[in-house]
């Protein structure tokens, strides 16, 4: 069963507890108030799924490239979530996070190989499954600081491979519109990225390697929103999402200070982050109909 219908299923359900409770449980009940969080987690897990789903049929060099680029995103996503449950940060949405982005990590490096046109294309597929195994089996560990450098070395080997994954596709899809599902897909992995460096600064304490990862992810995620804003392909409706993330972005940065004094918000950047990955996940689906378009 796919992810998506996973959540498709659970959302039903409670919603159908939800109705069952309502004549007995005033607005205020906790019972109710916890439900409607699951709700609103479920909801928001369905947005980001759905809308980079992998279907039954074969995809499209547009949607290899987007999906391509999703697996980028949810090696960081994984990390992250390991790092929350470590750091005792909403533990419970982060194991969440860490099982369905598991699967559907698995689900897409299956539908990729499927998709694979080329030798150069499966060899770095064959490269990202071969530490894919290694590494899955670490992730779904108990946390544990010990060995969290390298683990965190290992994920970013992960995420290096899958990046050269998409380049490749890019390569044989050709044309600016590949260029911009690629460029536009990294901002969903940047966004967890940063999140990955601040929460293991947080739960780890000081390193100068992950405060060089964590500034460069910034300044990349700035440069990159900067090249699509400017993009010649833009549509009005892209355009306008857009604006509505570097308002964000700007908005974010007093919350990626990192205090001198150990004065963290863990909570606050995923929550952060989290918006801006469902943005540029909505964005990163725009270019790829504007590529479709170009193709056909």
């Amino acid at each position: 069963m796919s992810t998506v219908h996973c959540l498709t299923i659970q959302l039903i359900a409670y919603l159908q507890l939800v109705k069952k409770t309502a004549s007995r449980n005033s607005s205020t009940s906790p019972d109710r108030a916890h439900l409607m969080r699951r709700i609103t987690y479920l909801i928001s897990s369905f947005i980001i799924f759905a809308t980079c789903s992998v279907s039954s049929h074969a995809l499209t060099d547009a949607e290899a490239v987007n999906v391509s680029g999703s697996q980028r995103m949810l090696s960081q996503r994984m990390m992250k979530s390991y790092l929350m449950l470590g750091a005792d940060i909403k533990a419970d949405e982060a194991q969440k996070q860490l099982a369905e982005s598991i699967t559907l990590f698995e689900e897409r490096l299956a539908a990729l190989k499927v998709y694979a046109p080329s030798k150069p294309i499966r060899d770095r597929l064959t490269k990202v499954e071969s530490l894919w195994k290694e590494h899955h089996q670490k992730i779904v560990s108990a946390p544990n600081k010990d060995i969290l450098e390298t683990l965190m070395a290992e994920n970013v080997e992960l995420l290096k491979a899958c990046h050269q994954v998409v380049l490749a596709i890019a390569e044989h899809s050709g044309g600016a519109g590949a260029e911009l599902v690629n460029v536009s897909g990294r901002q969903r992995m940047l966004s967890q990225r940063i999140a990955k460096a601040y929460i293991a600064l947080y739960w780890k304490g000081k390193s100068a390697h992950v405060q060089k990862e964590f500034e460069d992810a910034k300044q990349q995620f700035a440069s990159a929103l900067t090249k699509l804003q400017r993009s010649p392909l833009n549509t009005t409706q892209v355009s306008e999402a857009l604006s509505k993330v570097e308002s964000q972005w700007k908005f974010s940065q007093s919350g990626f200070e990192l205090d001198e004094n150990g004065h963290y918000v863990p909570t606050i950047i995923s929550v952060t982050t989290e918006s801006i990955l469902w943005k540029m996940n909505d964005i990163t689906k725009m270019y790829e109909n504007i590529m479709e378009a170009q193709n056909s």
